[in-house]
């Protein structure tokens, strides 16, 4: 198992792995052949950055069955999925803000991301499950009157992908069992989402499989796979945090204004 990190130090930028509170610093490709170099860094020497910025930032809708049976959705054969603006990704600290005159409510949604490490298309399970490179977390963040704001047309695409709507982080984990894991949501402190994994409707496998039939998939590319009950508004001046032990906490402050 390994925990990937990029980080900011000053004008420098670079990537490595993290243990403890050291950094060892890379070189080469984080996905392909990165290297060390034998340079370590404090982590409190530095300011983490989103571990990594997608080509294509896909999210699904309606893949937890407890959330599923709660709404009274059918249960999906296929992704159902959308996509994030990949300009809408932000790194841990950073601030969750709606865009400019809107008022309405913003939601948060915790999520277990995976990163993709290699082309794939047309991919059977066996083929897509390598090309799962490791995991993070997601909060995959909603205007949600903007969502609805046109009767005749649900606006997926601007509801989330608004600048700082996508925070990814803390670290890319590798060699962990998506099946183990549980995500939880904080508020503040205040646990609002709390569920495991294990009750995905559609696996990591066979949605990147599924996907992949319909869209290549690149190195960098994440995907969302989708949240569980809990995902409520935030209020300004709350901080989020989604946990996966493993991976750690993405935290953001929402900070309108």
């Amino acid at each position: 198992m390994a925990l990937w990190v990029r980080y900011a130090q000053g004008e420098t930028r670079g990537f490595g792995t993290l243990e403890g509170g050291t950094i060892a610093v890379h070189a080469g490709d984080l996905l392909a052949g990165a290297a060390p170099t034998g340079e370590t860094l404090a982590l409190a020497d530095v300011s983490l950055e989103a571990p990594v910025r997608p080509g294509a930032f896909i999210g699904l809708w309606n893949n937890y069955a407890e959330l599923a049976a709660k709404q009274g959705n059918a249960t999906p054969e296929f992704p159902l999925y959308f996509l994030k603006n990949p300009r809408c990704v932000v790194g841990p600290g950073e601030a969750i803000r709606p865009p400019a005159g809107y008022t309405g409510k913003v939601l948060y949604e915790g999520e277990l991301g995976l990163v993709i490490g290699r082309t794939v298309s047309n991919a059977d399970e066996a083929e897509a499950e390598a090309a799962i490179f490791g995991l993070t977390c997601v909060n995959d963040v909603t205007a949600l009157d903007l969502l609805t704001a046109d009767a005749s047309f649900p606006q997926w695409a601007r509801a989330k992908g608004c600048d700082g709507f996508g925070p990814i982080g803390p670290a890319i984990a590798t060699g962990l069992d998506w099946r183990a894991l549980r995500v939880t949501v904080a508020l503040n402190g205040r646990v609002r989402q709390d569920y495991p994994c294990s009750d995905m409707i559609l696996p990591p496998a066979r949605i990147v499989s599924l996907i992949s039939r319909e869209m290549t998939l690149q190195p960098g590319d994440v995907i969302a796979c989708g949240t569980s009950v809990g995902a409520l508004p935030m209020r300004p001046g709350m901080t989020v945090e989604v946990t996966i032990a493993g991976i750690g906490t993405l935290s953001n402050p929402y900070a309108p204004g």
